[in-house]
């Protein structure tokens, strides 16, 4: 009786009640305890309570349930698609189930229709939107929750008793909906932390992540010109006559020029790449002067002048995030700026929030560049100091081959190739008692590298890139492209004092003059990226997501203001993707996504996929274990395969070098390493400079790849010995050789349309020997593939009316 007045003091007298009854138990204890919870968690969520609430505003409501908002939410609305659920496993193999015996066993087939018609209901649709949860991750959740409720030996004690409180027509079906909201933060636990997590990704201030340069009043200089204009010259002039200065340019020959004119005019200067640290000091003591690659400088450093180089990059959608750091993080008394005049009004606009005022200084061109009226056409047509600018490899390999037909001599440079290469060849062009007169290049001339151009000359206007949004496209150049490409040619203190610039092709002519004419497009946004700090404290938050899918949400949950846009993340996620089974601490995965790789490239993503596994086993990656993953020591390479796969090699040991400024002790041999880059350096400045030999060996192994088969394909034909005459002359022409790669406009000419050719070639002398054709049939089979020719012409409109029997007679 004690127990039972107990139990009726505790019951609140709320419906669904699990006291409404009472049977003798050895569990009555422990039912009278979960009675209190239950009906205190019901007098905190009762039927009225939540589903008709006391509207809130709309902030306090965000606030409280931690949801993503309405319309009226100041918040960005995350991408829900990218919340992965987490896997709640069903529970299995209790001894007891302490629900079954409170209650009664629940009818699975009855608690299913239950669970259908809570999903059904809008209260419940409405009250999960309040609470985070949109269509897509409240289906997501209730089919979680459907699967756990119904594959579960036993459920927890509360679960079970509203579940058989409903079922007995004690309760209703909305008393479920705060077990639900519970499991569905178990597989998104992003509901529980969305506050934090948007405070976290909160991009809108970035000045105010540096607050050694904030301390400071800076004088910021802006030198806005051309290229070939001289701003970068005096801005290094002022960096020179600083008691300390750092540079900040985009590319390691950038960085490595300043280095080296620092030291020549005697002052001492070292130099700070991603894979390189070159103190001038002996002992290793920093230098007052530093040239770096801009992803490398310090923002905590105190220096008198800083130079950034090339400011409209701010823009560029993989690392722009770099500029914006330099910018508004280095610590220095002085910041000259150098770029082009599209910049002005962005930079003065950004520092207007950081209460700096911009000087600009702007410059013009010293040698002029025209725009000719014609365009080259014809390989035929080169002159010493040309430049031909290609948008592809495939396009270098065709040029320079052309041009070595004809008996010229060509420098070449592309992106791919290492810096010691590409000085190395831009030497020899440069060279007055050299005979490489002509230069084939991409746009990777366009900064870093000083050449004595009299023309540029455009293959093409088209060119690859990638959007902001991480998409690959192919699109006409810009004009900040065009000239800075342009701007190459007569250049100040070289031979060529004036430059021309056109193309090769007669109708790209007036697009180039359209491109150069046109104003360049302002910049308006600098980039952003989420720092390894950032991606720590959500990662704090959830710790079962993968880096990946930690960026993903960083960026959908990410807050900018108009002057800023996040850098696109694609290679970050790639290498995210590729590591994610290898047990690495987040700090380190983080350091491997980071690395400079390219994607493209199989066999430096499984380098880098070696070193990770290495380094998760702990296990240092030694000269010895490289050396035999790379097959050191390397040849020359024999054709274009092979120097493609030595440029890969080389970048194998650039990111060896650069993990090995992370991670000393695991990479341990890094000054050996370097020694053998250059080795291969040189291995690879050989192949370029027998390019056109290695493309003519790439093609004739091409053609005799290509013999073999069609040795298989008649073979096979002409197998039983009897010859049908109209199925051989039919495989002929299907055996025809293969076009050379290129246009006509190179002078390539297809084999097949040189009629006076020899077609007793070896294939035909092959087959005349074992018996399969006779002298006969194959000069039947000359005419009448001579014939077809001839008919393939008339069929497509050069001599369209012209008489048969004059064809044969011009024959």
């Amino acid at each position: 009786m004690a127990l039972n007045r107990c139990l009726l003091l505790l019951r609140p007298g709320v419906s669904g009640s699990c006291c409404t009854t009472l049977r003798p138990s050895t569990f009555a204890v422990q039912r009278c305890l979960t009675c209190l919870y239950v009906n205190r968690l019901e007098s905190v969520t009762t039927k009225r309570q939540y589903i008709s609430p006391t509207p809130l505003p709309p902030l306090l409501a965000a606030a409280g349930s931690g949801s993503s908002g309405g319309n009226d939410d100041p918040f960005k609305v995350p991408d829900t698609s990218l919340f992965v659920p987490l896997q709640v496993k069903p529970a299995q193999g209790a001894d007891v189930d302490i629900g079954a015996e409170l209650t009664q066993v629940l009818n699975k087939s009855d608690v299913l229709k239950l669970l259908n018609k809570f999903y059904k209901r809008k209260e419940i649709q409405r009250l999960a939107a309040e609470n985070g949860l949109d269509a897509r991750l409240f289906h997501q959740a209730f089919v979680s929750f459907r699967k756990y409720v119904m594959e579960s030996d036993s459920l927890s004690v509360d679960l079970h008793v509203i579940l058989s409180d409903i079922c007995c027509a004690a309760g209703h079906v909305d008393d479920l909906f705060p077990f639900f909201m519970r499991h569905a933060k178990q597989i998104f636990p992003m509901l529980d932390c969305m506050d934090d997590l948007r405070k976290i990704s909160d991009l809108r201030l970035p000045p105010n992540w540096y607050p050694e340069a904030r301390a400071i009043q800076r004088k910021i200089v802006f030198h806005a010109g051309p290229t070939n204009s001289g701003k970068t010259y005096h801005a290094i002039q002022r960096y020179l006559a600083a008691k300390s200065g750092v540079y900040c340019g985009p590319l390691k020959l950038l960085a490595h020029e300043i280095y080296q004119k620092s030291n020549d005019a005697g002052v001492p200067c070292d130099l700070v790449t991603g894979e390189e640290l070159m103190f001038v000091d002996p002992e290793g003591r920093p230098a007052n002067h530093a040239a770096c690659t801009i992803e490398m400088c310090s923002v905590t450093t105190p220096y008198e002048v800083a130079v950034i180089d090339e400011i409209q990059m701010i823009k560029d959608p993989a690392r722009g995030w770099a500029w914006t750091r330099a910018l508004l993080g280095l610590c220095a008394e002085e910041i000259h700026i150098c770029g082009e005049a599209a910049a002005i009004n962005f930079v003065t606009e950004l520092m207007f929030t950081t209460g700096e005022e911009v000087e600009v200084r702007n410059y013009k061109r010293l040698t002029p560049f025209t725009v000719l009226d014609y365009a080259l056409e014809s390989l035929d047509n080169l002159c010493p100091g040309d430049c031909i600018v290609c948008f592809n490899k495939n396009d270098i390999y065709s040029v320079s081959r052309q041009i070595e037909a004809r008996g010229l001599e060509c420098a070449v440079i592309y992106g791919s190739l290492p810096p010691g290469t590409k000085l190395a060849q831009a030497k020899k062009f440069n060279d007055p008692d050299d005979p490489c007169k002509i230069l084939v290049a991409t746009d990777a001339i366009g900064m870093g590298l000083n050449l004595s151009i009299k023309r540029i000359i455009f293959n093409s206007l088209v060119k690859p890139s990638t959007n902001e949004k991480g998409e690959r496209e192919t699109a006409t150049i810009t004009t900040s492209q065009a000239l800075q490409i342009s701007g190459r040619a007569g250049r100040f203190c070289s031979v060529f004092k004036e430059g021309e610039v056109t193309t090769m092709h007669r109708d790209d002519l007036m697009s180039l003059k359209k491109i150069l004419s046109d104003p360049v497009e302002p910049i308006k946004t600098g980039g952003l990226h989420p720092t390894s700090e950032q991606i720590e404290m959500f990662a704090y938050h959830l710790p079962e997501a993968t880096l990946s899918n930690l960026i993903d949400i960083f960026v959908s949950l990410s807050q900018v203001d108009g002057l800023y846009f996040v850098c696109n993340v694609d290679d970050f996620k790639f290498v995210a993707d590729m590591i994610q089974h290898i047990p690495l601490n987040l700090r380190a995965r983080y350091v491997f996504c980071t690395a400079p790789i390219n994607k493209k490239q199989p066999f430096v993503c499984t380098a880098l996929l070696k070193f990770a596994r290495q380094f998760s086993r702990n296990e240092p990656m030694t000269f010895d274990w490289l050396c035999r993953h790379i097959n050191w020591p390397l040849v020359p390479p024999k054709n274009i395969k092979d120097l493609v796969h030595l440029e890969a090699v080389h970048d194998v040991l650039d990111l060896y070098l650069w993990l090995s400024y992370r991670f000393m002790d695991m990479f341990p041999h890094a000054n050996v390493v370097r020694e053998i880059q250059k080795e291969l350096d040189d291995i690879i400045q050989t192949g370029v400079c027998n390019i056109t030999k290695l493309i003519r060996v790439s093609e004739t192994s091409e053609g005799l790849r290509v013999m073999t088969e069609d040795e298989d394909l008649l073979a096979h034909m002409t197998n039983d010995r009897t010859v049908n005459l109209e199925n051989l002359s039919t495989a002929m022409k299907a055996l025809s050789p293969r076009r050379m790669r290129g246009t006509k406009v190179l002078g390539y000419r297809s084999v097949e349309s040189d009629r006076h050719s020899n077609t007793k070639g070896p294939l035909a002398t092959k087959l005349m020997e074992k018996g399969l054709l006779t002298k006969e049939l194959l000069n039947q089979l000359q005419r009448e593939w001579l014939k077809s020719q001839i008919k393939d012409e008339s069929t497509a409109g050069k001599s369209d009316h012209n008489d048969p029997k004059e064809k044969r007679k011009k024959k």
